[in-house]
């Protein structure tokens, strides 16, 4: 089965049920009401969003030196720096990481990067376990699936979900005390913490001009994953930096605000590399994978180049009705939602994800809660076109549509055919994207109005 066949049917089914739209609605107008409050700590919010608009602007237009500075101030205070071209090549240098620290398990916090290069599965083949340490990532990996989310991997669980998950993988007594289950996952995650070799962390951003890695959360357990073990990682894609350790005073809050209301998040930390002389605590080495994956693809095109923009805090998610109706699994990538079907078609293949683009209504809100300004439903746009010019359309649809232009265009064509033919036509085409199924059949009037402004005559 296609994937856009799969997409349909996945659509469906999930628009359709009318439980899990209960559970996305319920949990998504909390998050909306959060940030709604959020928004009211900001004297001007627009003024925030056009300053980040431009430095991240700034930064995408001038990648390459921005990370060459990174890079150089990260390994001068000991860090190593690891240049990723694809997940093929971040999960060989992670292996042989591995296998140098005879790695056996791992701890690993909320990472939208490592779910990208599919890292989890990677070391389960190798004999590594890989434990979540991020409640909603644990939670979903306890019932074998990805996350459904950007920012909250179980929004499509409800507390009663929850419990029977813990009841089935945990062998708990079923509780429906939210209290209970999250004291269950800590008292299961604390000695992972400390016999773990290797703590794996996402970043949130890269600071150029410091050489560190900015990371973002609620629970603490990245900062556990980072300081306990021996070796620290962090899977970074390229696009995730920031000029200097100021503009964090622009981008924290902008990413806590716009994803789930707070002012800042919990915890902030800045790594900057493996432990030093007079530290007390920290790795004793510490590695940055920096994550191409297909991100030059967009950066080679200036028109669409500014998804790359993106700091990752789902506020277009939570605002797109497409996604409230069909959910995060249906999107079968590692990123949903609108700024997922802005960006999986040139990291993924534009061929087998180009059906993404076109889940969307086009209403635009995506772009106008964007936090960093990027001109969503417009790429959207852009990345149907480049669909077409690289012919990935079917050939009985651009069969019609010539035929339809042609049709168009001509007076004496368009007289040529019948209503009834003219009908038969209509309903082929709007049989073909779904227009029928639900909706009643559109048909063509028995004389066109050209025809009754000729009568008249």
């Amino acid at each position: 089965m296609t994937k856009v066949i799969q997409f349909l049917a996945d659509s469906e089914s999930k628009a359709f049920d009318l439980e899990h739209r209960r559970k996305i609605r319920f949990n998504i107008g909390k998050y909306n009401a959060a940030v709604q409050t959020g928004l009211t700590w900001y004297y001007d919010h627009e003024l925030a969003r056009e300053r980040a608009s431009y430095l991240k602007a700034k930064v995408i237009n001038n990648l390459d030196q921005y990370l060459l500075e990174f890079e150089r101030n990260f390994t001068e205070r000991g860090g190593k720096v690891i240049w990723a071209q694809n997940a093929e090549e971040a999960l060989y240098e992670i292996g042989k990481i591995m296998a140098r620290r005879h790695a056996r398990t791992v701890v690993k916090a909320k990472s939208m990067t490592t779910e990208e290069i599919h890292l989890n599965k990677f070391l389960e083949k190798n004999g590594i376990e890989s434990v979540e340490t991020d409640l909603g990532e644990y939670i979903v990996q306890l019932n074998g699936e990805r996350p459904y989310h950007i920012v909250t991997p179980a929004m499509h669980l409800s507390k009663a979900d929850i419990a029977a998950i813990f009841v089935k993988h945990l062998g708990i007594e079923h509780t429906d005390d939210a209290q209970k289950l999250v004291l269950t996952a800590r008292h299961l995650l604390r000695d992972k913490y400390t016999s773990a070799e290797v703590g794996i962390t996402g970043g949130n951003f890269l600071i150029a001009d410091t050489g560190a890695v900015a990371v973002t959360e609620n629970e603490g357990n990245a900062r556990l994953s980072a300081t306990f073990p021996r070796t620290h990682i962090a899977i970074v894609g390229i696009e995730k930096v920031i000029p200097t350790m100021q503009d964090l005073n622009l981008f924290w809050p902008l990413l806590s605000t716009s994803g789930t209301g707070q002012q800042v998040t919990v915890y902030n930390t800045i790594y900057t590399g493996p432990r030093q002389p007079l530290e007390k605590d920290g790795p004793e080495e510490m590695f940055v994978v920096l994550l191409d994956n297909g991100r030059t693809n967009l950066l080679a095109q200036p028109d669409k180049r500014e998804a790359l923009h993106c700091i990752r805090c789902g506020a277009c998610l939570n605002v797109c009705p497409v996604y409230k109706n069909i959910g995060g699994h249906t999107y079968e990538a590692t990123y949903s939602g609108p700024i997922g079907s802005v960006i999986t078609p040139h990291l993924s293949g534009m061929a087998e994800n180009k059906h993404l683009s076109y889940a969307s209504s086009l209403c635009g809100a995506c772009s106008s809660v964007c936090p960093v300004k990027i001109n969503i439903h417009n790429i959207l746009l852009k990345n149907r076109q480049q669909s077409v010019e690289e012919g990935h359309t079917e050939k009985e649809e651009r069969i019609a549509i010539q035929l339809w232009m042609r049709t168009m265009k001509s007076r004496r064509l368009l007289n040529l055919l019948p209503a009834k033919a003219k009908n038969w036509v209509l309903m082929r085409m709007l049989s073909q994207v779904g227009w029928n199924k639900r909706r009643d059949a559109l048909e063509v009037a028995p004389k066109s109005f050209n025809k009754l402004w000729k009568e008249r005559q």
